[in-house]
C-alpha cells in the first residue's frame, strides 16, 4: 500500500490497487487535481522504478474498487483489447434505491445506440434499498447508472441521471463499488481472480440502513 492506495495484484507487467472513492483515475478538466494515475507514477519515481503505469480501464470518480495498471504501453494495449473483447469478467457491489421484487436479472437497453447488457442478483432487501451483485457484459459509459435507472431503481448517491431530492435515502457518494475482477493475463496467459472488500463507507451505510 502506497499513499493509502492498497495493492491488490501485482507482476512484472500489471498492477492492481484497490481505488478509494472521490479519487479520479486519470486527470480531469482541472489540471491541478491529483488523480490515481500520478499519484502511483510519483510513488514509482520516488522507489527508482523503471517503468510508468498506464490505466488498462476507468472507475468513475465516485466509484470505488479495481483499477488494473499496466507497466508500461504495450502492455497496456494488450489489456485494453482484453476489455475491447468482452474478456473481461467484472462483479460490482450496488445500493439501489427501493426494494427490487426480482432475485435475480438481466437489464437489456441500448445505449447511445449499441447493445447494453448488465446482469444482476439480490444479496439483501433493505427497508428502502436493494443491495446487489452486478456484472455488466458490455462495457457501455455509465453502464450501471442508466440501466438501474431504466429499472427505476437507480443507484443511491445518484445525482448525475436522477435528482436526489426526488428519493429519501441520502449517501455522500455513488454507491458502486467494483469488487472483483477475472480475465486471461495477456503475457503469462494465467487466468487472474483478484476480489476486493467492500469500501468502508458503503459497508457503514449497509448496516445503519439493516
Amino acid at each position: 500500500m502506497l499513499n493509502n492506495i492498497p495493492f491488490v495484484f501485482e507482476d512484472d507487467f500489471l498492477l492492481i490497487v484497490n481505488k478509494p472513492p472521490g479519487l479520479l483515475t486519470i486527470a480531469g478538466p482541472d489540471a491541478d487535481t491529483r488523480h490515481l494515475t500520478l499519484i502511483l507514477n510519483e510513488d514509482a519515481i520516488k522507489e527508482g522504478k523503471s517503468y510508468r503505469l498506464h490505466p488498462c480501464h476507468r472507475l468513475d470518480k465516485e466509484t470505488s474498487g479495481l483499477v488494473i495498471y499496466a507497466k508500461g504501453k504495450a502492455i497496456q494495449q494488450q489489456m485494453m483489447e482484453i476489455f475491447r473483447q468482452h474478456q473481461v469478467r467484472k462483479i460490482y457491489r450496488a445500493i439501489a434505491h427501493g426494494r427490487i421484487p426480482q432475485d435475480e436479472g438481466t437489464i437489456r437497453k441500448p445505449l447511445e445506440g449499441k447493445n447494453a447488457v448488465t446482469h444482476f442478483k439480490v444479496i439483501k432487501r433493505l427497508s428502502e434499498c436493494t443491495v446487489l451483485d452486478v456484472r455488466p457484459e458490455t462495457g457501455r459509459k455509465n453502464q450501471i447508472r442508466l440501466h438501474f435507472k431504466s429499472l427505476g431503481h437507480p443507484l443511491v448517491g445518484e445525482s448525475k441521471f436522477v435528482f436526489r431530492k426526488d428519493f429519501s435515502l441520502r449517501a455522500k457518494r455513488l454507491c458502486l463499488h467494483s469488487g472483483g475482477l477475472e480475465f486471461i493475463h495477456p503475457v503469462t496467459k494465467k487466468n487472474i481472480q483478484v476480489q476486493c472488500a467492500l469500501a468502508h463507507d458503503m459497508e457503514k451505510f449497509i448496516l445503519g440502513h439493516a
